[in-house]
């Protein structure tokens, strides 16, 4: 009797064939599915989209507001006044016996700038018709009661504590240039003397305030101080000095800035 046998391997490969056969088939996938992954991510970049547009617009917005804010709110002339006044050139205390020779009579101009609100006014000397005074830029910053002189012709800081009594406060220096402006108050004013002394370097401006900052930054700056409150100093010694004349009151006033 002849016996038929079945190679085992060939049956195993017939199964390993059938499962080949079975992995080519692909799986089914819901359509859906890959609908909703295409949405998801449109929706994804459509919100940093947003997100980036939101920011740029902001920075945008923040630079604008910034510079208007410290650059050009500060710079602002708001108020600004241009006006000038004729003042004797002698001395305010002219002798007795002399009142009645002819006075010669001066005119300055000067562009004052206020601020109100800060309590500081920015004010501009052109160059002047005489030869003896510089032309400058004063800033008076009376809430941290300071005054700051930039000669324009030495590119120069200088810095000293505010003199109410000579400075009139914002609001009154204005009320007396609508005055003048006006018609109503023509004043023929005269000269007063202050003299100061540079007594140290300054070298970090930061500390002064923004106006004085502005005015200052990248000049060489220093300190001043009144020459009738250093003990020692003798009116008669020889000083390198510079003058400056302007007006911020009544009167009109030559600061003399000196170097020892």
């Amino acid at each position: 009797m002849v016996k038929v046998s079945f190679n085992s391997a060939l049956g195993q490969k017939d199964v390993k064939k059938e499962d080949g056969n079975e992995a080519l088939i692909p799986e089914y996938k819901d359509p859906e599915d890959g609908v909703r992954v295409r949405q998801q991510s449109k929706a994804w970049c459509w919100c940093m989209c947003l997100g980036l547009a939101l920011i740029l617009s902001g920075v945008v917005v923040g630079g604008v507001y910034l510079y208007r804010y410290v650059l050009n709110d500060h710079s602002q002339e708001g108020q600004v006044f241009v006006c000038g006044v004729n003042y004797r050139e002698e001395d305010y205390m002219v002798p007795e016996e002399d009142v009645d020779l002819p006075q010669q009579l001066r005119s300055i101009q000067e562009k004052v700038h206020f601020w109100e609100d800060e309590e500081v006014e920015l004010i501009n000397v052109p160059v002047p018709e005489f030869e003896d005074s510089d032309p400058a830029d004063i800033v008076h910053d009376f809430p941290r009661k300071l005054t700051a002189y930039l000669d324009l012709s030495l590119n120069k800081c200088y810095i000293i504590p505010l003199n109410t009594s000579i400075v009139m406060p914002p609001k009154d220096f204005m009320e007396l240039l609508v005055n003048i402006k006006a018609g109503t108050y023509l004043p023929q004013s005269y000269l007063i003397h202050e003299q100061m002394i540079v007594t140290e370097r300054i070298d970090d401006v930061d500390q002064l305030g923004f106006f004085i900052y502005n005015l200052c930054r990248g000049k060489d700056t220093f300190r001043l101080q009144r020459r009738d409150t250093i003990l020692g100093m003798q009116k008669r010694e020889v000083l390198n000095c510079v003058k400056i004349r302007h007006f911020e009151h009544s009167f009109v006033v030559e600061t003399m800035i000196c170097e020892g």
